[in-house]
């Protein structure tokens, strides 16, 4: 069932849901910083610096669960 074109085929998918996602929140992110900056200048570089350490993050924690699979 599971065949190497398949696993490469899933994994291309979600790559690509994860970028489009993202690629969405990094569009939004200027107009988000500047809001929470008018409340505090450190809430909004805090946001902005844990969105993008969540970007790797995510990629991260993708490819711990994949070697945990086997894959």
């Amino acid at each position: 069932m599971n065949t190497p074109g398949n696993k490469e085929k899933s994994s291309a998918i979600a790559a690509a849901i994860i970028l489009a996602v993202v690629g969405i929140g990094f569009l939004v992110l200027p107009s988000i910083m500047l809001w929470l900056g008018e409340i505090s200048p450190w809430l909004a570089a805090g946001f902005g610096s844990l969105f993008v350490l969540g970007f790797f993050l995510l990629f991260w924690l993708r490819a711990l669960h994949q070697r945990r699979r086997g894959r």
